[in-house]
């Protein structure tokens, strides 16, 4: 599987189970639903960047701490946009960035080129 694809795929799914973390803040429980579809949106998101950045770049190092910076990034957009809840938006974000950096640069093929 291509590193973009990958990182699409995985920051969907890590960014599902993002937003189903909002589960262990009562005062949000009511808008669970649009945090989990918010979350899921940005895990795309960053698992695109993550992805091609891992396409281009191949040091898993680079990767990992690219992948933490752009979830922390996304996630302190979404944050300031709540005007609360720093902690509890951030710290997830970040992990799943971490993630999919480390998973893109590790699990991620890169296109082979045919020799003739």
């Amino acid at each position: 599987m291509s590193k973009p694809l990958l990182g699409v795929i995985l920051g969907a799914i890590l960014g599902a189970i993002d937003g189903l973390t909002a589960w262990f803040t009562p005062a949000v429980r009511d808008q669970l639903g649009g945090i989990v579809i918010g979350s899921t949106f940005k895990g795309i998101i960053a698992g695109i960047a993550i992805g091609f950045f891992a396409k281009k770049f191949h040091s898993l190092p680079m990767g990992i701490l690219f992948g933490a910076v752009v979830g922390a990034i996304l996630a302190y957009i979404i944050a300031a946009m709540q005007g609360g809840y720093y902690f509890e938006i951030i710290l997830p974000g970040t992990l799943v960035g971490l993630i999919v950096g480390f998973a893109t640069q590790k699990y991620g093929n890169v296109p082979q080129t045919s020799s003739s």
